[in-house]
């Protein structure tokens, strides 16, 4: 796997050369891939706890994208990607699991970049991860990243409404140190999420939970998370550390929020389908 310390260290330096939003921008062909490979068990261990996940002998849904997120920050900062990758914001993804995964399973890994779409705050990227089992795509997720840059020319509508409140199912405190300890177990160390003097670096007052931490948690919480098939899921708000949060579902729809009646706050919204327990 590709040093994410080099990756970031190489966004840093090339994201001030990089003009987000020119005319005729175009995405490289470029593919990053890793030969099949378990996941370490350390790591693997460290992240179940930090999501709440219980099943011993299945892979966390959400975990093969942790295990190509090197893969997707090599991508992202090549000189030839046209957006910088510091202030790159993850807006949404949408997770298939085509069969249940096992941490003995060898993942083959691919990201590639499939397109830029106008935004009305800049411009999208769309990343994809695909994830094979002796060749066989078992895997894939879509990521939408907005680079925020000035535009006229934006197409995409207004975000959907959250829609209406869902029953709450759990309180959870969140604490400060909470984006530390899941850095530790993702490998992902933006410093937006660490401690609050570099969150306020980019603009936070204090750091904040990572989105892909608030959807895993609740996938966790789910009945059976070794069954889910398909995920979507839209970061609407980011969630400050330390803070408590109430995890709502209607048993297919969830949402991460704060606050009562008027002042509520959503902060994810989303939605996951199982498939039968004999598939």
């Amino acid at each position: 796997m590709p040093s994410l310390l080099l990756s970031l260290a190489r966004g840093a330096a090339t994201s001030p050369f990089k003009r987000p939003g020119r005319p005729g921008a175009v995405l490289p062909p470029d593919r990053a891939t890793a030969p099949a490979a378990r996941p370490a068990a350390g790591p693997l261990a460290a992240y179940r706890a930090i999501c709440g996940f219980t099943e011993p002998d299945a892979l966390p849904v959400t975990y093969p994208h942790v295990l190509a997120f090197p893969l997707a920050m090599r991508l992202m900062t090549r000189r030839r990607f046209p957006l910088p990758v510091t202030g790159l914001v993850h807006t949404w993804i949408e997770i298939t699991a085509h069969r249940t995964l096992h941490p003995a399973d060898a993942l083959e890994l691919t990201v590639y970049a499939a397109g830029l779409t106008p935004h009305r705050r800049g411009t999208e990227v769309t990343v994809v991860t695909e994830a094979r089992l002796s060749g066989e795509l078992v895997w894939e997720s879509r990521s939408g990243y907005l680079s925020r840059h000035p535009t006229r020319t934006g197409t995409s509508p207004a975000p959907a409404t959250p829609g209406p409140a869902l029953p709450a199912v759990a309180e959870w405190r969140l604490p400060a140190d909470l984006g530390r300890r899941y850095g530790a177990a993702s490998g992902d160390r933006n410093p937006i999420h660490l401690y609050p003097l570099t969150a306020r670096l980019f603009g936070f007052p204090r750091a904040i939970a990572h989105g892909m931490w608030t959807v895993a948690r609740c996938l966790a919480q789910t009945p059976r998370p070794h069954l889910i098939h398909t995920v979507r899921a839209d970061f609407r708000a980011p969630v400050l550390l330390p803070g408590t949060v109430t995890y709502a579902s209607d048993g297919t729809g969830f949402q991460l929020r704060d606050g009562e009646g008027d002042d509520t706050r959503v902060h994810l919204t989303g939605t996951a389908t199982a498939r039968s327990a004999r598939s």
